[in-house]
């Protein structure tokens, strides 16, 4: 049976260099699967933080939701993802954390995850560079938001989420993309309709077509003009120097 945290090594291996060791360490964790249907909460916001969990498969979503009610979506996360490391440090969660689709989880307890990180420098190191990569991506979100067109936000959401699946080799005759217009609009600051026209703008300018929820990505680079994107954000396998 193959051990889930071979994920979290291999994730974390993308940003730091991990000893034989360190690895080994990883994999010994204490860890409990869970399944999750879509909807489900994998963490409420003022929850304590009393484990940290890693994404096995499925995609989930961060979110803020205002006192009025309003939600503004603020990342995605894919397999082999920590969903919750800042948690860990900060003890309570300062947001919520839904499944898009189903889910499978590894949940390991806090308590041992700290005292292996306190260990070993090394794991220290590459959760810390989970974390800022993390916080690039929410910069990156807030100038999408804050500062870019309607037709731009919705070029660069497509952008990043086609990146984040072909780094894991997920891409399979287009991208499935179990989102709805409106989880869109959330994620990009717009209404569902405004979304629906963007993509359709996007469509007849022959950059993306769509069927269902699965989007083929028809001029990569024009694209990616669209959407004013450029990958350095997400720092893609750079390991920056030893511990």
């Amino acid at each position: 049976m193959i051990n889930n945290l071979l994920l979290l090594v291999r994730q974390l291996e993308m940003h730091a260099r991990l000893s034989v060791e360190d690895g080994a360490a990883i994999l010994s964790l204490p860890s409990t699967e869970r399944r999750l249907a879509r909807s489900s909460y994998l963490v409420r916001e003022g929850e304590v933080a009393t484990t940290c969990s890693l994404l096995i498969s499925g995609i989930v979503y961060r979110q803020k939701v205002t006192g009025t009610g309003a939600r503004q979506i603020i990342s995605i996360n894919f397999r082999g993802e920590a969903i919750d490391f800042q948690n860990v440090f900060l003890g309570n969660a300062d947001h919520d954390v839904r499944a898009l689709t189903s889910v499978v989880v590894a949940t390991i307890p806090r308590a041992p995850l700290l005292s292996l990180m306190k260990a070993r420098p090394g794991i220290a190191h590459a959760v810390l560079m989970s974390v800022l990569i993390e916080a690039s991506v929410f910069r990156e979100w807030i100038v999408n938001v804050g500062r870019r067109g309607g037709e731009v936000r919705v070029a660069h959401f497509l952008c990043e989420y086609a990146w984040r699946m072909d780094a894991l080799g997920l891409e399979k005759n287009g991208y499935e993309l179990p989102v709805t217009q409106e989880q869109i609009g959330d994620a990009t600051g717009l209404t569902a309709v405004h979304v629906n026209r963007m993509l359709g703008l996007l469509e007849e300018k022959k950059l993306i077509r769509r069927e269902r929820h699965r989007f083929h990505i028809l001029d990569v680079t024009g694209l990616h003009e669209a959407g004013d994107f450029n990958s350095a954000y997400l720092h893609g396998q750079t390991i920056l120097g030893d511990v």
